[in-house]
């Protein structure tokens, strides 16, 4: 679920983002820009402040 989470939005900003610059461009060039900065992203910055974030405040106390 914490995956899905990253992803989505980034899939989805990252689309409306790049839509009005890669008009032109092959799909799957699109395709290959938006996944290398999504999983980039996601990786590096969305997934590590999710789990933080869940630790603290979702994850049951022991």
């Amino acid at each position: 679920m914490l995956t899905w989470l990253a992803i989505f939005p980034l899939v989805a900003i990252g689309i409306t983002v790049m839509a009005p610059f890669t008009v032109g461009w092959d799909p799957m060039l699109r395709v290959f820009v938006l996944t290398l900065v999504t999983v980039a992203l996601a990786v590096y910055v969305v997934v590590p402040w999710l789990f933080r974030v869940y630790d603290r405040y979702l994850a049951p106390r022991r």
